[in-house]
């Protein structure tokens, strides 16, 4: 199973494109995510069979606070903007240096995806988001949760991705998170911690 992060400003089309990679499906008017949704998606790369773990975060300011315990442990992590909407383009700096604080796996693989190319009035060219992602080593693609276009093949670059970053997958750091909760409950018989109010 790969833990995978949708993150971008508010209205981008994060939960559009998560509805029509996982259902197939495409709803013009979704309401804004509240916190963070979820949604576990089978699918076939290389031969290899993968579950897909993918949580789709609130763009909106007044959530921002919840995301950064989202980050830990995904190993991708999708970066949406929207081609007709320059703010939310200019935006992802911030998103990046949250994605650096937060991602204890700096090698977590990051991908910028320029959301609803099927729209006429885009205000990012193509060639902007192209180059904001070589200048920080992002996969990029452009996408149309509406048409469909680019959607499927997004994830599956993602996925690819991960599977040629071993240490992203590795069984031995799970082993090792297991054994800390062993020790740290084996410590004392209260689950208070340091901030019980005792």
């Amino acid at each position: 199973t790969l833990k995978l992060l949708l993150v971008g400003g508010s209205a981008v089309g994060k939960s559009s494109l998560l509805l029509r990679f996982t259902d197939g499906a495409f709803e013009p008017c979704l309401k804004p995510t509240i916190g963070v949704d979820f949604k576990v998606k089978k699918m076939l790369v290389n031969g290899h069979a993968i579950q897909l773990a993918i949580w789709d975060t609130a763009g909106q300011e007044r959530f921002r606070t919840l995301t950064p315990s989202y980050y830990r442990g995904a190993q991708g992590v999708v970066l949406v903007y929207d081609v007709t909407r320059k703010d939310t383009f200019t935006g992802l700096e911030s998103w990046l240096n949250e994605l650096e604080m937060y991602t204890i796996k700096n090698k977590t693989v990051k991908m910028l995806v320029g959301n609803k190319t099927d729209k006429p009035d885009r205000e990012v060219q193509r060639k902007e988001g192209l180059q904001f992602a070589r200048k920080r080593s992002l996969l990029f693609i452009e996408t149309s949760a509406k048409t469909q276009d680019g959607v499927q093949h997004a994830f599956e670059e993602l996925v690819i991705k991960i599977l040629q970053t071993p240490g992203l997958w590795d069984k031995n750091a799970e082993k090792q998170g297991i054994q800390l909760m062993e020790s740290s409950s084996q410590q004392g018989q209260s689950y208070c911690g340091a901030y019980c109010p005792l």
